[in-house]
């Protein structure tokens, strides 16, 4: 029987408990939280079925929600909502629309009870007909969930085409499969990574930015002794039951080893705009802006590690992002020309979520 058939209901009596959890995950979303990381401990007292579809509700929000909030538009005539009452709008016509196996007459009733639920009793009656409407919703494409500015840069960058394929990528449930050597769960592009730097056993590695330590893993199951850092001395303390040294360095600075490596990794913070499948907030949170700072910083870290590579040795730089001013832009300016070999993985074309690699080689 589907989930949403059940006639349990939450503390407050008001709705089902999966709606009533991504309804405040949404919400907390709202003001800049991670839905991930909210999900993971709002579903531990949930029963399976109830915590997959909260999982449903809201990262397929998150994933459409320029094409909900149209929709939303149209049928309110652009009337200003409260986000409380946007985000239940937002929920009940996801589910109308995409989950073919929750009855409406659920959707729309726990909708109405969760704007009651936050105290916005007056738009319930909204609600129930904007969800009760029975005009068909328009057709939107994959392009439609991904902010115009940030689409028309993956057109130009890597054409309409592929551009398509990524946004296409950016709705779907991303897999993550187990690691052969580590056993972890782990992305397979990010798996990929890791393959480049040629790692054989005794070799001396240096992960500068670590966390959360997939790629260390791999690094010390090919035998290499590895030296490990992050610049935040909580996500190091989440590596503890790995063997290997680690180090807490903001690897901006000049890097404080005397012996230098035969295998770096800068697997450098970034936009993510290569997980937006997984990471669907970055759409919505990333400004044109944002790129310079990134720039600068990705720049730094990269000179610093170059400084730390034995003759002979590969360096690899590495990022989850597809925009050049953090990936080909960044390797050109630290290093002073343009690297032999350089790899994308887009999202759509290739397994897994989006990276740039680039083996630099001394």
């Amino acid at each position: 029987m589907p989930v949403a058939q059940r006639q349990k209901k939450d503390v407050q009596g008001s709705c089902t408990p999966a709606r009533s959890v991504a309804f405040d995950v949404l919400l907390r979303v709202e003001k800049g939280a991670w839905a991930s990381d909210l999900l993971r401990a709002a579903s531990e007292p949930l029963d399976p079925r109830d915590a997959s579809l909260a999982h449903q509700i809201v990262f397929g929000v998150l994933r459409r929600q320029l094409p909900l909030d149209s929709w939303i538009a149209a049928r309110t005539n652009g009337r200003k909502l409260d986000i409380e009452v946007r985000v239940a709008l937002r929920m009940g016509l996801f589910q109308l629309r995409f989950l073919d196996r929750v009855p409406a007459y659920a959707v729309v009733s726990d909708s109405v009870n969760l704007v009651k639920r936050a105290r916005k009793t007056s738009a319930a009656g909204l609600v129930n007909a904007v969800l009760k409407n029975k005009t068909p919703l328009p057709d939107a494409s994959a392009a439609d969930s991904i902010p115009p500015w940030i689409f028309s840069r993956w057109v130009e960058h890597f054409g309409v085409e592929a551009a398509q394929h990524i946004a296409l990528h950016a709705q779907s449930e991303p897999e993550s499969t187990i690691e052969p050597t580590t056993g972890r769960m782990q992305d397979i592009g990010a798996q990929w990574v890791i393959t480049l730097l040629e790692l054989e056993p005794g070799l001396r590695f240096l992960d500068t930015c670590a966390a959360p330590g997939n790629k260390t893993a791999q690094a010390i199951a090919l035998g290499a002794e590895v030296i490990a850092c992050d610049r935040h001395l909580h996500r190091l303390a989440a590596m503890r039951d790995l063997p290997c040294s680690l180090v807490q360095i903001d690897a901006q600075q000049p890097l404080p080893f005397r012996r230098k490596f035969d295998r770096v990794l800068v697997d450098a913070p970034c936009s993510g705009t290569g997980t937006l499948a997984r990471n669907p907030e970055i759409r919505y949170r990333l400004r044109p802006e944002d790129f310079a700072d990134l720039h600068s910083r990705q720049v730094r870290i990269l000179k610093n590690a170059i400084d730390s590579v034995a003759p002979g040795g590969i360096l690899v730089y590495s990022t989850c992002s597809l925009e050049p001013e953090e990936n080909e832009h960044v390797v050109r300016e630290a290093l002073g020309h343009t690297p032999d070999e350089t790899h994308y993985r887009l999202p759509g074309v290739q397994p897994g979520d989006g990276f740039y690699a680039a083996v630099l080689r001394f």
